[in-house]
């Protein structure tokens, strides 16, 4: 069992209309589930550019956050909540949609590269580290990394939206696990099949 426990809960995707249900909204979409279940309402922040909610739990305050920056701008919104409030990097766990997972898998770490996620990138840039934790749910490739910028700004099938959701789902489960800081525990529950 970790001392860190997460604090902030970040999920990526692009403000507007037009994006609300393409492919790299997943993490807006497991945000606003979240703050359903744990009846908590988003607030626009200026200061933090973006979608605020606080929410009371039993080992302190969390905070959920949508940046309304754009996707490769997402890293600004992050730093200025994370510092704001103190947060360390350790104590944040971001939400986004992966390329390199089947859609309806999930994976759950510590640190590491970012893919070419334009939002991860922007995210280590401010933090100035790799060191925060990343819940990445599976969104599949078009085949072609030449697609991928239309891939992921449009809807997925049906069928790829329905794995998404289950995917959301069990990630609703393992969240109260990785805000305790059980990291073993919710990693074997979401990786599981």
């Amino acid at each position: 069992m970790s001392e860190n426990k997460i604090k902030l809960i970040v999920g990526l995707g692009n403000p507007g209309q037009e994006y609300e249900h393409t492919r790299h909204n997943v993490g807006f979409w497991l945000l606003d589930e979240l703050a359903w279940q744990w009846r908590a309402t988003f607030k626009d922040e200026k200061k933090f550019f973006g979608q605020v909610a606080r929410v009371s739990r039993e080992g302190g305050d969390v905070w959920l956050l949508k940046p309304m920056t754009f996707m490769n701008r997402s890293g600004q919104a992050v730093a200025a909540l994370a510092q704001f409030y103190k947060i360390k990097p350790e104590e944040i766990l971001v939400v986004h949609d992966e390329l390199d997972i089947a859609c309806g898998r999930i994976k759950f770490k510590l640190g590491g590269g970012n893919g070419g996620h334009n939002g991860l990138k922007d995210i280590q840039a401010r933090l100035g580290t790799l060191n925060f934790y990343r819940l990445r749910l599976g969104i599949d490739h078009p085949g072609d990394k030449n697609l991928v910028v239309g891939y992921v700004l449009n809807k997925p099938s049906a069928a790829d939206r329905e794995l998404i959701d289950d995917s959301i789902r069990k990630s609703l489960q393992g969240i109260p696990d990785l805000v305790a800081g059980e990291w073993e525990t919710a990693q074997r529950f979401l990786h599981s099949k």
